[in-house]
């Protein structure tokens, strides 16, 4: 983690999802609450009725039987050059950073920490420059794949799209510009690549994922979502008080 002003430590990645008993990996491409994976993974019939015969051919990631199974404990773990985890809710993203022993970031931390030693609008300077992090991609998955980008937003298969070989979503620190500087240190992709939950009790995840149209950098904020909505777009990061374990 990198401390930040001495107030608190944040993962310098985004997290993607283990077992907290056996530390096997969990799947990034579906979700954990049994609703919506069982909504999910009617995408295995009903993507032959929805895009054109390329999508239609696109068969879907590889599930975990212990994913599947509806007994995994999610537990975060922030590393460099892992996939991170989407289809995320604000429930898994709490119970995933506590299982990890620490907890969600509240909506200033994070933009404390996105906004660097020198309080920029973007981890980066003082204004939005295109491509330093992973946002406003020109393509959208689901516009891709369905035809319609409002639509299919639980389809296990829309972070495994590439355009001109570049995957939508990256790994972590896959972005190298995209970092929020402290010290000899920085933070990874507070910016782009995916929404990350924050705590707040009535729903709220920050910095924008890689197709959402936005320039707000530190400030990009959606609170229209409650805490059990999940999608392809959201995920984690967690936080700890400075002087933890």
């Amino acid at each position: 983690m990198v401390p930040i002003a001495e107030r608190f430590c944040i993962d310098r990645f985004e997290a993607h999802l283990v077992d907290a008993r056996t530390l096997a990996p969990l799947s990034p491409d579906y979700p954990l609450s049994p609703a919506h994976l069982a909504r999910a993974l009617e995408w295995t019939t009903a993507r032959r009725r929805v895009g054109d015969v390329h999508a239609q051919a696109l068969s879907l990631p590889f599930l975990p039987a212990l994913h599947a199974s509806g007994r995994a404990e999610p537990l975060a773990r922030s590393e460099r050059g892992s996939r991170p985890s989407g289809y995320v809710s604000g429930h898994v993203a709490a119970a995933a950073c506590a299982a990890a022993g620490k907890r969600l970031c509240s909506r200033e931390e994070h933009r404390v920490a996105c906004r660097g030693e020198a309080d920029s609008n973007f981890p980066y300077g003082a204004h939005y420059v295109a491509g330093t992090c992973n946002v406003f991609r020109p393509e959208h998955p689901a516009a891709r794949l369905h035809g319609n980008a409002s639509i299919g937003h639980l389809d296990p298969r829309l972070n495994r799209l590439a355009t001109g070989g570049d995957p939508l979503l990256r790994e972590t620190g896959g972005t190298p510009a995209c970092r929020s500087v402290w010290g000899a240190d920085a933070v990874y992709d507070l910016v782009g690549n995916l929404d990350e939950w924050v705590a707040d009790p009535r729903g709220a995840f920050v910095g924008g994922f890689y197709s959402r149209s936005t320039r707000a950098g530190c400030g990009a904020t959606v609170s229209a979502h409650p805490l059990s909505y999940a999608d392809y777009s959201t995920g984690v990061r967690c936080c700890r008080d400075a002087g933890g374990p």
